[in-house]
């Protein structure tokens, strides 16, 4: 059984990992972190410990953590000092972030994606394939989430922006449109279109579900893997 770590566990997506590790036999919740100012720390909630101390991490296999940028580069010191895995659903990083997480990769394994998703990853791959065939298109970038969502345009957004450009185009971070609007909980759109056909690729998230179930897949293949940083494309096998 897999002992996981939560951070941000008052959060939607630390309640509905949490929901879910509860009725999977593969998981045991052992603690959530939170931050030291929230009501519920140093309490026991629904038989799970939730302190602030992040020096609990070293309790877990596994460390999830789904917060902001600076809460997670501070958490990643003690993953890194008790030698955990993680599996890293934060949005929003710095370039100097992203490079303390490439860093602390080298000595521990760290699944590292800006979007947990199984349907938005397997998005990524026919971005890719149709970036590559259509070089000579327009492309188009669209993204909506709720009106809570503090990073815009959205990680999954960039790295869809990513994909593209590594093929030749040069699309800015400006000219994706991003939406925020009532509770969307995430929608993406590329189009490529020329002066003859238009082909669209649409991925629209029901519920957060989908990211939590994700990030428990994320932390179930990663528990034997060696230092290095993968991301979800590792995770399902899509490096075809």
């Amino acid at each position: 059984m897999i002992k996981l770590g939560i951070s941000g566990f008052f959060g939607k997506m630390g309640q509905r990992i949490f929901s879910l590790a509860k009725i999977d036999k593969d998981f045991k919740v052992i603690f959530g972190l939170e931050r030291e100012d929230h009501p519920d720390v140093n309490k026991n909630i629904n038989g799970i410990e939730v302190v602030s101390d992040p020096q609990i991490i070293g309790n877990c296999d596994c460390f999830i953590d789904f917060t902001t940028p600076e809460a997670t580069i501070e958490n990643l010191r003690y993953v890194l000092k008790y030698k955990k895995c993680a599996v890293i659903g934060t949005t929003g990083f710095s370039f100097i972030q992203q490079e303390k997480i490439k860093e602390a990769s080298s000595k521990i394994p760290i699944v590292f994606s800006p979007n947990m998703s199984v349907g938005v990853n397997v998005l990524f791959k026919l971005v890719e394939i149709c970036s590559k065939i259509l070089n000579n298109y327009n492309v188009y970038i669209q993204e909506a989430h709720h009106i809570h969502k503090k990073d815009s345009p959205s990680g999954t957004a960039k790295k869809i922006l990513q994909i593209i450009n590594s093929f030749g185009f040069n699309i800015k971070i400006e000219d994706i449109k991003a939406i925020r609007e009532d509770e969307i909980v995430g929608d993406h759109k590329v189009v490529f279109e020329s002066d003859v056909d238009k082909l669209e690729l649409f991925h629209s998230a029901k519920s957060r579900d989908i990211f939590a179930k994700g990030a428990l897949l994320a932390a179930r293949w990663i528990i034997d893997r060696k230092a290095g940083l993968y991301t979800m494309e590792d995770v399902l096998n899509l490096k075809i």
